[in-house]
């Protein structure tokens, strides 16, 4: 890594809370090796049924301590609506020159919130055009050396499992912090798991996850590439 950026993994959501389901864990792990980690929001929150955008801005930095990132921001994307223009693109841009990541964690591109999936074409294509040195941004070009897809709630088997055995505690309290989404309330609480739920579901999924890959509690993503291996006696997940 360059020694002026910032992070070395930057993890992009739609949403305040959507890090904490999807990669919190593999956050906290990266932070434990001495990673630098960083997150970007690209909505405020306006639009959800529980809270205020103000309510999640404090929360988010609530969480972020928790997860022990660097830096966190977000934009100012339409909750609810997000487009892929190039207005969009070049505020995404905007970050990556600055924040200079080799790393992006990105949503899984098919998903059941339409910004969840737009974010992924969104960001990836922010990725792109964050290399090319004519378009001005007043920073230096930045292009993420890799990208990856958090795939967690996506029916896709995943490229590779982070294991987040140790941290599992940790990424449930960062995600707990959201008190104004995730406390039991009347507004919404036909459409929210009741909070007593929150932490079983979770678990679970993160142990489904694990036992794919021979570990207790696992984070799912997906790569576009294949993979390249040096040593074939080293690959760490028993076959039989």
């Amino acid at each position: 890594m360059s020694g002026d950026s910032i992070a070395d993994i930057l993890a992009i959501a739609a949403h305040r809370d959507d890090v904490e389901q999807t990669c919190g864990g593999t956050l906290l792990r990266a932070g434990s090796r001495g990673l630098r980690t960083a997150i970007l929001d690209l909505t405020q929150g306006e639009a959800g049924t529980r809270g205020t955008a103000e309510d999640r801005a404090k929360e988010a930095g609530d969480a972020a301590k928790i997860l022990g990132v660097r830096w966190r921001e977000a934009l100012d994307l339409r909750d609810g609506a997000i487009a892929n223009t190039l207005e969009n693109r070049l505020k995404i841009v905007r970050v990556l020159r600055e924040v200079r990541p080799r790393v992006v964690i990105l949503p899984y591109w098919q998903a059941r919130h339409p910004d969840h999936a737009i974010v992924a074409s969104l960001g990836y294509e922010a990725c792109f055009l964050s290399g090319l040195a004519k378009i001005d941004t007043g920073t230096a070009p930045h292009r993420p050396f890799k990208i990856v897809y958090a795939s967690l709630y996506a029916d896709v088997r995943p490229s590779f499992i982070v294991d987040i055995t140790p941290f599992i505690e940790q990424r449930h309290a960062a995600l707990m912090a959201y008190r104004s989404q995730y406390a039991n309330q009347s507004a919404g609480n036909a459409l929210f798991v009741p909070e007593e739920e929150i932490r079983e579901r979770t678990f679970a999924e993160a142990r489904h996850y694990g036992l794919l890959a021979g570990v207790k509690y696992g984070e799912p993503f997906v790569q576009k590439e294949v993979g390249l291996v040096d040593d074939l006696t080293i690959l760490p997940v028993q076959s039989i």
